[in-house]
């Protein structure tokens, strides 16, 4: 059941996407004009959904399953580490390859995805996710692709969607609810999401030369890599996790934790590529492909996980 209501989201979705890339192929808009939606996505929109989601009911068992959500993400960034070491060592794997295959896009397309497959209650246990990776990705992935050491704490404690997150957290341990017209506020944003998303993706597609996404041979490998073989032996990690942990809604929780694997390549890493000037052409070719992809992969890892 969960299988065909992911597959219906993902299409819709899609159709969403494809309203953006339509806007940009008939002229209305620039594809460039995306960056404006992007900002209203990250700054407005994701961090509404993030408080928004902390403002449920304190219980013991939601707190441990948001314990067991951070628990899964750093299993799952240490399984990440030590495949992709192994690959880079057989198939001489670049930094741009490695980042998009570490990182994924667990913002603007999981939210959507466990707002409408699950429901809202559900999202907090995303948001443990995006946590964990935010700090990995602005210590490990910024080092990665600026081919130096170090750790950018300015950009780790000032983005805003791990500032939301604290604070969210922080209401939620102390029990503090908002009042009704904030909370009516946070509701009504947070509906924006995933239409918001999807048709800023669907912009930026609108400027993709398809050639240079399809005919690079050595792109189909990644995408296997990112797309099947890591969310593969994750799924087979967290199926026997969750047979194991004795918790209410351990399926559940965990099946949040693979929908964040199983995304496409995060679009930071495009971002970053073209900041250090690593092939940022590459880095948005793997976007692409593995958003492409997802329609038919995330569907069929969720039917064998819940198998």
């Amino acid at each position: 059941m969960i299988t065909l209501l992911l597959t219906q989201q993902i299409v819709v979705l899609f159709l969403m996407m494809g309203c953006g890339y339509l806007l940009v192929k008939l002229g209305l808009v620039k594809s460039s004009e995306s960056q404006t939606l992007s900002a209203i996505s990250i700054y407005i929109v994701l961090p509404c959904v993030i408080i928004d989601a902390f403002q449920i009911d304190y219980s013991p068992q939601i707190r441990d399953g948001f314990l067991l959500a951070i628990s899964a993400a750093i299993l799952i960034h240490i399984l990440l580490f030590l495949i992709t070491f192994i690959c880079e060592k057989i198939w001489k794997l670049d930094r741009v390859e490695k980042a998009s295959i570490i990182y994924s896009n667990s913002g603007n397309l999981i939210i959507p995805l466990v707002t409408s497959v699950l429901g809202d209650e559900w999202v907090i246990y995303a948001s443990a996710f995006m946590c964990v990776q935010m700090v990995i990705m602005w210590t490990h992935g910024q080092s990665l692709m600026q081919g130096k050491a170090g750790v950018n704490w300015k950009k780790i404690l000032t983005n805003i969607n791990l500032i939301a997150i604290i604070m969210g957290m922080v209401l939620f341990f102390s029990k503090i609810s908002l009042p009704s017209i904030l909370s009516d506020t946070l509701d009504a944003l947070s509906a924006l999401i995933g239409p918001l998303s999807m048709i800023m993706l669907g912009m930026l597609l609108g400027a993709v030369r398809w050639k240079d996404v399809f005919f690079q041979k050595r792109i189909y490998l990644i995408t296997f890599f990112k797309m099947i073989l890591l969310p593969g032996i994750i799924l087979i990690a967290l199926k026997l996790l969750a047979a194991v942990i004795p918790m209410e809604n351990t399926q559940t929780i965990l099946l949040i934790s693979l929908l964040a694997v199983i995304t496409p390549s995060a679009t930071t890493i495009t971002q970053m590529a073209q900041l250090y000037h690593q092939n940022a052409a590459y880095a948005s070719s793997i976007n692409v492909l593995t958003t492409l992809i997802c329609i038919i992969t995330m569907p069929l890892m969720v039917m064998f996980y819940m198998m």
